[in-house]
């Protein structure tokens, strides 16, 4: 009776005082985790919640850019313009394309016609590539990027200027 009577003052002191390290001695003694190990669960519970959080924003951002890249390409296609991966032109060498998409303003048989083409695309402020084939074509591409959106503001732009063929198509560098 006597044991129970402490144990009742020294909790009520606890609970009137706030002292926590009476509490934690309680807490300690009924098998219960001390402020220490709480703070210290609670902190670890915030950064693994704070971690998820970016992940999940992450998730959001990619799959935002997958369907943005999904509408570019339903544009492309509406625009009707061809496009075509390198490995499946024949002859195509991928010798000196920095970039995995291009706008190609024309395919030559003669060496002067494509570099004159490459001329006029440099003098209106394009990035020109000269693309060889292996049977002596070539191709002119300009404006190399990595990101769609870019293919699409470069493929408008393009389609305006003067040196600009009707059949303008694209060149992805896989």
């Amino acid at each position: 009776m006597k044991t129970e009577r402490i144990i009742l003052y020294a909790v009520l002191l606890a609970a009137l005082c706030g002292c926590t390290q009476v509490k934690d001695v309680l807490r300690r003694a009924a098998g219960r985790p001390t402020s220490e190990e709480i703070a210290v669960k609670q902190a670890r519970i915030e950064a693994e919640e704070a971690a998820h959080l970016a992940r999940l924003d992450s998730l959001r951002s990619y799959q935002q850019a997958q369907a943005d890249s999904l509408e570019l390409l339903d544009r492309i296609k509406a625009s009707r313009t061809m496009m075509m991966t390198a490995s499946s032109v024949r002859g195509l060498s991928k010798k000196g394309l920095k970039y995995r998409y291009y706008v190609v303003i024309g395919t030559f048989g003669s060496a002067s016609n494509s570099k004159a083409q490459a001329a006029r695309a440099t003098a209106a402020g394009h990035e020109t590539v000269v693309v060889p084939f292996n049977n002596g074509f070539t191709a002119v591409a300009i404006d190399g990027t990595d990101r769609l959106a870019t293919l699409w503001e470069g493929l408008q732009k393009t389609r305006t200027e003067s040196f600009c063929p009707k059949d303008v198509w694209i060149l992805i560098n896989e």
